[in-house]
């Protein structure tokens, strides 16, 4: 991999650079579109000529009295009328393990269970190393649901490396991205990058983000229904091997789901009805075809099993996994009146390479999300319950090093002993104590050290899951 001095990660939206002492110094954060379905008795209106997504009152008043489906045929534009059609055929929900509330957008999908892919998305050769689930970096304060695929030439030019279908299989959405969602620099315009979501059987998908342009085929469907918003709903089959897009100077975002289970690691999994597709993410490596299999799995910088990395750390009754604070409606959702969800988010968990070493991610770290490791990696939070009283964590920063040679990883090239170490300086502290075996009380102090610190103030925050 040439030409990064620094693992500068391209994750979701924008930049991640990690320095020598780990957290991440800016960072942009995705917002994935959420599975969207329309029941057949919701309205979908095109925005007034003004932009608006939201119509006037008696604009709502008029438009209301459509109720069939044929009838919201006829009154959409000519250039929407299949993406109409589709969205008023439904998705399929039999079979499927969902959330109340959540929605799926299989619609015009076939048949269920699992299917094998034959192609990786990036050709192997292009790939200079795949981050696996489950980091923490910037906003991204739970664990990380997609998997990212990083360039061999990672400051490549926009569009260098083919993209491809893993396997036959049905787009159903198109999402266009052109502005920031970041802790830094948050709506600020960026060139257009792209997300889609495949169907395979009814079951059974993946996703791509983070296309830098998509296939003339693609692009023209896109144009031709994409409503306010940069979203389309679209019924696009794909042959295994396609050209789907293109990307380069950033990685791919990569994931594969089963909609048939729940993955049992969230205690509350209602709390995700926000990015609900967590719920189903799994090991996309099994079902790769040989040699495509070997090839990626050379390439994953994780070592240990799951070799894919992980995300639902929950223990009911102790401190591991993910918290939210009270009030945040669980996970939340980006937009509207809360921008910023993750400001209340909280996670005790292990770094997604080596999960020897403990990581505290906070969403509101004075002003800002940051992660840090612990001084002394100890205690382990899957150790802490109730019965633990109040604890101080020291938080510091973490690197990377090579186990058989001591030296800092170069961040540059993939090996199979990189692993993750706290720092001795303290940058502040962490002071948590289970209330209930569900609720916790959380507060930070910046700058200080465990001996300045007796117990919480006024700014503690309540938890929950």
């Amino acid at each position: 991999m040439k030409g990064f001095s620094q693992l500068i990660l391209m994750v979701a939206v924008g930049v991640v650079m990690i320095t020598a002492g780990g957290g991440a110094l800016y960072y942009n954060r995705s917002v994935r579109s959420n599975d969207k379905s329309v029941p057949e008795t919701q309205v979908i209106q095109e925005p007034s000529s003004g932009g608006s997504s939201v119509a006037p009152a008696e604009e709502v008043k008029q438009n209301s009295i459509i109720k069939t489906p044929a009838q919201k045929e006829a009154a959409a534009p000519a250039n929407k009328k299949s993406v109409y059609k589709l969205l008023f055929n439904g998705p399929t929900t039999a079979g499927l393990k969902l959330i109340a509330g959540e929605q799926v957008d299989n619609h015009g999908c076939s048949g269920s269970g699992p299917v094998t892919f034959g192609v990786s998305p990036m050709d192997p050769k292009d790939i200079g190393m795949i981050l696996p689930y489950g980091g923490m970096i910037g906003a991204h304060v739970t664990p990380i649901d997609h998997m990212y695929f990083s360039p061999i030439v990672f400051h490549s030019p926009r569009d260098t490396y083919e993209v491809r279908a893993m396997a036959d299989g049905l787009i159903t959405s198109i999402s266009e991205r052109t502005q920031n969602v970041t802790d830094i620099n948050n709506g600020s315009p960026k060139l257009a990058e792209y997300q889609l979501k495949f169907w395979y059987t009814c079951d059974f998908a993946s996703y791509y983000d983070l296309i830098t342009s998509l296939s003339p085929r693609l692009s023209a469907e896109f144009e031709a229904q994409k409503q306010n918003g940069g979203y389309a709903s679209v019924q696009i089959k794909v042959k295994e091997g396609e050209v789907v897009g293109r990307i380069g100077g950033q990685t791919l975002d990569f994931a594969v789901y089963d909609y048939s289970k729940i993955i049992p690691g969230f205690i509350r999994p209602e709390h995700y009805l926000g990015e609900s597709w967590k719920l189903h993410v799994i090991n996309p490596f099994p079902y790769f075809k040989e040699p495509v299999r070997t090839q990626l799995l050379a390439l994953n910088l994780r070592q240990t099993e799951p070799r894919e990395g992980k995300i639902d750390y929950d223990i009911d009754g102790k401190l591991v996994g993910t918290w939210f604070k009270m009030g945040n409606n669980g996970f939340g959702n980006t937009g509207g009146q809360n921008p910023s969800p993750w400001r209340a988010h909280l996670s005790f968990a292990y770094d997604s390479i080596d999960p020897t070493a403990l990581i505290i991610s906070i969403g509101d770290y004075g002003g800002q999300s940051h992660q840090f490791g612990v001084k002394g990696n100890f205690p382990d939070p899957a150790m802490i319950d109730l019965s633990f009283g109040l604890h101080k964590y020291e938080l510091t920063q973490f690197d990377y090093y090579r186990s058989s040679t001591g030296e800092n990883w170069d961040r540059e090239h993939i090996y199979t002993d990189v692993k993750a170490r706290p720092q001795v300086y303290s940058q502040g502290v962490a002071l948590v104590e289970m209330l209930e075996s569900r609720k916790i009380k959380f507060e930070t102090f910046p700058g200080k050290t465990a001996e300045e610190i007796i117990g919480f103030t006024d700014k503690a925050i309540i938890y929950e899951r």
